[in-house]
């Protein structure tokens, strides 16, 4: 994200015109470019901060499901903004990190795991206030709230689909306990007076 920022205005080019624009056929594969393409430095820095905790999250706690993850919640993200984008060059990374947000968030919770459970609330804590940016502030709103929308629903699709799969809440095993009180030799009466 940063290379491609420096290269774009240390060569004083616009890549906008890489950005996704809903509907428009030769436009939809862009959708893999977005995610690299800022407007600005304040643009950029909000969301290479966002995406480096999250991401770093979804590495550590979710290691087997990482990558899957990444890979779709670009390209659903993606989708879902060229079905329901207005009319306009939709930049940023901003569908990603919604999506990485929103999988972390449901994931942990759909999975009932107290570490994960942490991340969730953790991730509420530092990125709550995204659920405002789900919807338009104003009519010509510059922020791209359909991008927003569309990783929200793509992280809890993701994050409902693959529920199954990854870290799960450890069951509890009774028959484990029954076989170690078996086990257990409790002194008679004779040997306690041998003692």
């Amino acid at each position: 994200m940063i290379l491609a920022f420096l290269f774009e205005k240390g060569m004083g080019w616009d890549f906008t015109v890489y950005g996704l624009e809903p509907r428009v056929i030769k436009s939809f594969l862009h959708l893999f470019f977005i995610p690299f393409i800022h407007a600005n430095v304040g643009h950029l820095v909000n969301n290479i901060i966002a995406f480096f905790v999250l991401s770093v999250s979804l590495y550590y706690f979710y290691s087997s499901l990482a990558n899957k993850i990444l890979v779709l919640s670009v390209i659903f993200s993606g989708v879902f903004l060229w079905i329901i984008g207005r009319e306009s060059y939709h930049i940023g990374a901003s569908g990603v990190v919604f999506a990485l947000s929103f999988f972390l968030f449901f994931s942990g919770i759909i999975r009932k795991h107290v570490p994960l459970i942490a991340i969730s609330l953790i991730v509420v804590f530092l990125y709550g206030n995204n659920v405002w940016h789900l919807f338009p502030w104003s009519q010509n709103d510059p922020v791209s709230w359909e991008g927003h929308l569309a990783g929200g629903i793509t992280g809890t699709l993701l994050a409902v689909f693959f529920r199954k799969e990854g870290p799960q809440k450890p069951e509890k095993n009774w028959e484990d306990d029954d076989l170690l009180d078996e086990e257990i030799e409790y002194p008679t009466e004779e040997k306690q007076n041998l003692n």
